[in-house]
């Protein structure tokens, strides 16, 4: 008799697809570490761009180092004209995921070392599709709107110029850091969906803008980066804080999932929440408003009490980009603009120790089934 092996938890929960030295997760501790190095001491001492130097090439970079690294992002952030006309003929209807997917998608048209997989090309392009991610969402954003594309300025890092290009203004110094602070808590995030997603395709050795075409794909999806978007709409619909306690009780009598809270690792309180939480605070006072964010607090503690689920990284970062007028269909394109770095960073290492990932599907369908002529099939079998 040929014993079959157990069948594996739904989801893929707890399998392990491969080794990476990039993040790590402790989920019972609510631990998260870039190669090593606490995420709570990134988010309050780092920039963005250290954090692209860091997973790149396995260390924090130096000051020579980082200024070179951030002049390599200011020459890339540039536009291929080909690709504006393709971002002027897109659908006024397009959500600014869909158009991501499909920019990056044709960037690859546009590089002619688009199969070069050495790791060299590879950084390259890790470089360049981080450069041109903020450019695409700020472009794609007036393009929608009638209004003439706001070109990137080289003077500014990541974060100020995304709100440079977006908003149309010089932005504001404590702005850009809280926005940068949110591009270094979303950059990487071990194995999760998106990511897996980009290795899987980077592992047939599939060039990298395919490799990054599926992450984008995979984290449009609501129960993966959609959920800052599910996160907003709740407290849009709640509106007052009086009404926190139905809602939440209506929500779990109706067992409705309430996008913000629970993860498929963390057992603890999301380390990454902490401190967008405290940043959803920050950015409220300076804006004159705290009330996205006390309503963010009434609706964890509503949710706390009644099935002890801890917030994750989403329901503090919607109200962080909420506040600083982002709207809601830019906030997962927004996430992406930040895991863009992680995304290439794996895709680096799995290049560079390749290995095809073909797992296998515990099947539980029929055996044994007899075929049936087709004439003599019942009618009333539907699809």
């Amino acid at each position: 008799m040929i014993s079959t092996p157990p069948p594996p938890e739904a989801g893929l929960r707890g399998a392990v697809v491969g080794n990476t030295s990039l993040s790590s997760i402790n989920g019972d501790e609510g631990k998260l570490i870039y190669r090593g190095l606490d995420i709570h001491d990134l988010a309050r001492n780092a920039t963005f761009e250290e954090i692209c130097y860091l997973l790149w090439f396995g260390a924090l970079p130096t000051r020579a180092h980082l200024d070179e690294l951030r002049a390599k992002l200011a020459q890339r952030r540039a536009l291929p004209a080909q690709l504006v006309a393709l971002l002027k003929d897109l659908p006024s209807t397009a959500a600014p995921m869909d158009v991501l997917r499909t920019a990056v998608s044709a960037l690859g048209l546009f590089d002619p070392n688009v199969a070069d997989m050495s790791r060299e090309a590879s950084l390259e392009k890790a470089i360049s599709l981080t450069a041109i991610f903020p450019t695409i969402l700020a472009a794609y954003h007036h393009l929608n709107r009638g209004d003439a594309i706001i070109q990137p300025r080289a003077d500014l890092d990541t974060a100020a110029n995304f709100l440079y290009m977006f908003f149309g203004k010089e932005p504001e110094r404590d702005a850009a850091r809280v926005l940068d602070v949110a591009l270094i808590l979303h950059a990487d995030h071990g194995m999760n969906a998106s990511t897996f997603s980009a290795i899987v395709t980077a592992a047939t050795l599939s060039d990298m803008y395919s490799a990054i075409t599926s992450a984008i794909g995979t984290l449009k999806g609501p129960l993966h980066g959609g959920a800052n978007e599910g996160v907003i709409k709740n407290l849009l619909e709640i509106d007052r804080p009086e009404r926190v306690d139905e809602w939440v009780t209506e929500k779990l009598a109706k067992h409705d999932k309430i996008m913000g809270f629970g993860h498929a690792v963390y057992k603890a309180y999301d380390p990454r929440a902490t401190e967008l939480k405290a940043i959803a605070k920050e950015v409220g006072q300076r804006a004159g408003s705290t009330r996205w964010v006390e309503l963010t607090e009434a609706v964890e503690k509503a949710v706390w009490q009644r099935k002890q689920l801890y917030p994750n990284v989403d329901l503090y970062s919607a109200s962080v980009y909420y506040t600083l007028g982002f709207p809601t269909e830019y906030f997962t394109p927004i996430f992406a603009m930040s895991r863009v770095s992680g995304w290439c960073a794996h895709v680096l290492e799995q290049y560079a120790d390749n290995k095809l990932i073909r797992p296998r599907a515990n099947y539980v369908g029929a055996r044994g089934v007899a075929y049936v002529p087709l004439d003599k099939r019942a009618a009333d079998i539907t699809l």
